[in-house]
């Protein structure tokens, strides 16, 4: 009952299996700046940046109109993300939580991969979907990865 409860990656290494830290196959470090985000700084951020973009498209589109603001605000948040991941490399919930998006084979983000990235997480199943390295599907596709500042 304990290799159920605590998941098959933990019964894999109770039996002798070697997965590595995350970020190991892509050539990161395992800890500090250039590692792989965890999980809950990167929810923070994208809590941070859709508050952001609710907030924009409530008080700036429609008004208070609460049916369409959702509807808005993910537009807001294509393009904010788009925009700013594309030229800074990071939105203002990363830059916040100390995470930033870098290109695997380059360190930095074009804005053609920066849209592909943005218009799969904006689709939602893409980034529900995990790697072992901690990477969506939106990141694998654009090949880029969220890391510590």
């Amino acid at each position: 009952m304990g290799s159920w409860l605590s998941g098959p990656r933990a019964a894999m290494e109770d039996a002798g299996a070697d997965f590595g830290y995350r970020g190991e196959q892509l050539g990161l470090p395992e800890e500090g700046p250039n590692s792989i985000a965890r999980p809950g700084r990167r929810l923070g951020a994208l809590a941070v940046d859709w508050g952001l973009c609710v907030l924009i498209a409530y008080g700036l589109i429609t008004h208070g109109y609460t049916p369409a603001t959702s509807n808005w605000a993910l537009l807001v948040f294509f393009a904010m993300s788009a925009l700013t991941v594309g030229t800074v490399g990071s939105t203002p919930g990363k830059r916040l939580f100390g995470i930033r998006v870098v290109a695997l084979r380059t360190g930095t983000v074009n804005p053609a991969r920066a849209l592909l990235r943005t218009f799969l997480l904006c689709l939602a199943i893409p980034a529900l979907i995990w790697d072992r390295d901690g990477r969506g599907l939106h990141d694998r596709l654009a090949q880029t990865v969220e890391v510590r500042s």
